[in-house]
């Protein structure tokens, strides 16, 4: 109460500065989050197109083993059937001959993975041959990272 009687009016809620105060923690957290999620995202999808990749040449070995040549390959109703696209990948095999093949994934436009071509050939060998601006490139294995890091 008040000297002269009367009860003392508490004040409830935020102020407008407070309310900035609060927006403006948030822009900033947010200003490093939705970054760092968006290329977390990314990287999980990287390893859908390893993964395919790595299960293909498995395959593709079997195919050789039954038929001591790569051509025939890739096609349905063999040992190695042709790899099925996804929402974030197209896959291909190609250079089909008696010895060698080489397996691509391309990231699929207007997805997270647009720009990256990831490759495989019959000696195991891993290329990562475009990436999307922003990633650096490595010829010589399939990266995880912006950075270019190998898996």
């Amino acid at each position: 109460m008040k000297a002269d009687g009367l009860p003392m009016h508490t004040m409830r809620g935020l102020t407008l500065i407070e309310l900035m105060i609060v927006l403006a923690i948030i822009g900033i957290i947010s200003a490093f989050a939705i970054p760092s999620y968006q290329e977390y995202s990314t990287r999980g999808r990287l390893t859908e197109a390893h993964a395919t990749l790595s299960g293909q040449r498995v395959r593709m070995e079997q195919f050789f083993q039954d038929s001591r040549t790569y051509v025939g390959a890739c096609t349905a109703g063999t040992t190695a059937p042709p790899m099925a696209n996804t929402t974030h990948f197209t896959f291909a095999c190609g250079n089909l001959t008696a010895s060698t093949f080489t397996l691509t994934a391309t990231g699929a436009s207007g997805t997270n993975t647009d720009g990256f071509t990831f490759t495989l050939d019959e000696a195991n060998a891993r290329a990562t041959s475009a990436v999307p601006s922003g990633w650096t490139s490595n010829a010589s294995c399939w990266i995880i990272r912006k950075s270019g890091t190998c898996s």
